[in-house]
């Protein structure tokens, strides 16, 4: 019941908008007109105020059809912006059915591919007058900045339990149950300047400080959970000054949050320590992005993607992912989900390329998990 070329006309027009994270005003407005003139409620959040974007987080509710009321609802889900570089796509859609950019941009189906799946199959629904449970849709901002779109949002409007979130890469049938918490640190090392030349026993030289605690400290994987990147380090002033200050950025990924928390405790105190050691001070800050969470194969959400894909001849394939993705704020917030592999590979690069048939099953799932009464 998947239209092909109707799909594929509507992702390659949401391909179109310039949609950067916080920038998402023209796709937002394509989505809002289409999902109304679907026949559902649709609201738009604060969102841009309160991150100061262009636009806001979309809810959308689709009551039940007679029959399925007593089914509970879904939640399904994409997020609207796209990384750089993004302004100027256009989606290419070649002979055998692969869609690329020009190459000079990303190609956007991560996540254009998503909302394209969902309203296509939506308008399948309506057209073919298809029972369904009651449906709501969260697009949201910001997604690619730290799920910072969907950590603004009132959950309270959220009537689902479970939720469908489109936006993986690789072949349609995966599905992500299980994903970490993230979080960021900003380490600043205060040391005391002095001419390097005349004076140089007179400093406290912060660059070594930074790069002895950085020494000691492992990177890459800690263990099978976890893993830490020192991303950056900046220092100094000009080659004949005793660096001062130095400042240190990077991550911790862990799918265990405590042990997430507990890297970056030792990663605070190799720092101090070191700082200590040579007389400089350290000031250490973090901020956690998104909480770890871990769906269990045996759940509802997870064995009707299963019976689904197995209705359309799919594989599906469960897996962890180091990213992180909308589905962990809606964990955070007491919704049961998967992350669904949504036609994209290759995603935040140029080389970014979605193919025809995939889109198709993508939207059929989308359509029969809709529809399921189970």
């Amino acid at each position: 019941m998947v239209q092909t070329e109707r799909l594929v006309q509507t992702f390659c027009r949401m391909v179109s908008f310039d949609s950067p994270s916080y920038g998402e005003r023209e796709i937002c407005d394509f989505l809002t007109e289409h999902l109304t003139a679907l026949g559902l409620r649709v609201q738009e959040d604060d969102a841009a105020q309160r991150i100061h974007g262009t636009a806001g987080n979309l809810y959308a509710y689709l009551p039940a059809t007679q029959g399925m009321e007593q089914l509970p609802p879904l939640l399904f889900s994409g997020h609207m912006d796209t990384v750089e570089p993004s302004k100027g796509k256009k989606a290419i859609v070649h002979a055998d059915g692969t869609i690329t950019s020009d190459g000079s941009t990303v190609l956007g189906a991560d996540d254009c591919a998503a909302l394209a799946a969902i309203l296509e199959a939506l308008t399948v629904m309506q057209e073919n007058h298809l029972p369904h449970r009651a449906i709501e849709i969260l697009f949201s901002v910001a997604e690619e900045t730290y799920c910072i779109g969907a950590s603004v949002f009132d959950f309270s409007k959220i009537r689902a339990k479970e939720a469908y979130v489109l936006d993986l890469t690789g072949a349609v049938g995966g599905a992500a149950v299980q994903a970490p918490t993230l979080l960021s640190f900003r380490i600043a090392v205060q040391g005391k300047a002095s001419h390097a030349g005349f004076h140089p026993e007179q400093g406290i030289h912060a660059i070594c400080v930074a790069a002895s605690a950085a020494r000691r400290l492992q990177n890459g994987w800690l263990d099978e959970n976890t893993t830490r990147n020192i991303g950056t380090i900046h220092g100094g002033t000009q080659t004949n000054i005793v660096p001062e200050r130095c400042v240190v950025t990077g991550e911790i990924r862990s799918f265990d949050h405590e042990q997430a928390m507990r890297t970056w405790e030792e990663t605070k105190r190799v720092f101090e320590e070191e700082a200590r050691s040579l007389g400089a001070d350290v000031e250490a800050e973090h901020t956690v992005h998104i909480h770890a969470y871990k769906t269990p194969e045996q759940h509802p959400v997870v064995q009707r993607f299963q019976r689904v894909c197995a209705k359309h001849g799919i594989p599906s394939n469960l897996c962890s992912t180091m990213g992180g993705s909308d589905n962990n704020p809606l964990s955070e917030h007491g919704l049961t989900g998967i992350v669904l592999a949504t036609a994209m590979n290759n995603c935040h690069s140029c080389s970014e390329y979605s193919h025809v048939d995939e889109l198709k099953k993508i939207a059929a799932i989308t359509v029969d998990l809709m529809c399921s009464e189970e």
